[in-house]
């Protein structure tokens, strides 16, 4: 049998200790804490955990949405800016529905709607991650008894949909001639507001992010080491205080040390950035100088993209391009090895023994 307590507040304490189990909750109304203690009882001999109060109030889905949140928040892992606008659509979508009418069909129409929005199949199966996500913390951290089956059938059937399914790894790298007409446009501007044409350079040179570029500051900066230390540069597991210390090199065309000394030589204001631009104008900046230039499909990303490849082009190993890249997945770095064709012909060349040289005749 169960116990119950008055506690100094007025409110019920039900205690059931059964087959060597012990769990208790507090309640308003003994009435409350009688049900819920008979319930756990019969959940008990069913070799089931009983369902604590907290989430078994929580019948829609928006809810588990915000039990999700606050559970992050409180151990110091608040959702990131593109997981919270992950769960608001999600919320916006699916929040009011109950958790039990998410069954198989309705998550392959919500598939089908997002497909039907605009989303790609990476974004579809990002949204579904989150649903699974949200669900299983519920049912791994509050015991809420719920199966992730439904979540794995509409998965599957997404995914034969062609509705979900993996990025397509990008090789677009820019040309010579592209870069050479970029340089041309932005250095022929009358009064640039960012040089843009030195943060080009600077973004091959260091294989740097676009965000990371425009954040770095001079206290960041190390001229007799030539080393730069990025601050919390991007991880799929460490959100914050992923910093990293890169070199500054010279091996890809262009000198990531001069393009920086070049930057000082024109500071004139308070920012301690050595860039002090917003890295999304210098994006919008980028986007409109290849349409005016008909320079189809370059992304400023691909400047990145562009840098780690002249890493291998210049015969780093993959350990070695990780220091400078970020990477710690050398896996990852196994894409950005599309190495130029004709590169091919410098390295044969450089393999190929060297004439000898005809004896003298006596």
């Amino acid at each position: 049998m169960a116990a119950f307590v008055r506690l100094p507040s007025g409110s019920w304490r039900a205690v059931v200790r059964r087959k060597r189990r012990y769990i208790s909750e507090t309640f308003k109304r003994k009435e409350d804490a009688r049900t819920w203690a008979i319930e756990a009882e019969r959940q008990i001999d069913q070799g089931v955990a009983p369902t604590p109060t907290r989430v078994k109030g929580m019948k829609t889905f928006g809810q588990l949405i915000d039990l999700h949140i606050a559970d992050m928040k409180e151990v110091g892992r608040a959702p990131g800016r593109s997981k919270c606008a992950t769960l608001a659509m999600l919320k916006r979508e699916l929040g009011a529905r109950p958790v039990v009418d998410l069954d198989r069909e309705r998550l392959i129409k919500f598939g089908r709607d997002r497909a039907a929005q605009g989303a790609g199949p990476v974004t579809v199966s990002m949204d579904l991650g989150a649903i699974r996500l949200v669900i299983s913390h519920a049912a791994a951290v509050h015991g809420l008894r719920v199966s992730m089956e439904q979540v794995d059938l509409a998965r599957i059937a997404l995914k034969r949909l062609g509705l979900v399914g993996k990025s397509n790894e990008r090789d677009r790298r820019p040309t010579e001639e592209e870069l050479q007409k970029l340089f041309k446009h932005f250095d022929g501007l009358r009064r640039p507001c960012i040089p843009m044409s030195r943060v080009m350079r600077f973004a091959i040179a260091t294989a740097m992010r676009q965000e990371e570029i425009f954040r770095v500051t001079w206290d960041d900066y190390n001229p007799r080491t030539k080393m730069l230390l990025i601050r919390d540069r991007k991880d799929p597991r460490e959100k914050k205080g992923n910093h990293q210390r890169i070199p500054l090199l010279d091996i890809s065309g262009y000198n990531a040390v001069e393009l920086i000394e070049e930057q000082r030589a024109v500071r004139s204001n308070e920012d301690d950035r050595i860039f002090p631009h917003n890295h999304k104008s210098a994006g919008t900046a980028f986007t409109r100088a290849c349409s005016i230039l008909g320079i189809v499909d370059l992304h400023f990303h691909d400047l990145r993209h562009e840098g780690t490849s002249r890493l291998f082009e210049a015969r780093l190993e993959i350990p070695q391009a990780a220091l400078v890249t970020g990477h710690k997945d050398w896996k990852m770095l196994r894409r950005y090895t599309h190495l130029k064709p004709e590169s091919l012909h410098d390295l044969i060349a450089e393999r190929r023994p060297p004439p000898e040289k005809p004896e003298d005749d006596d």
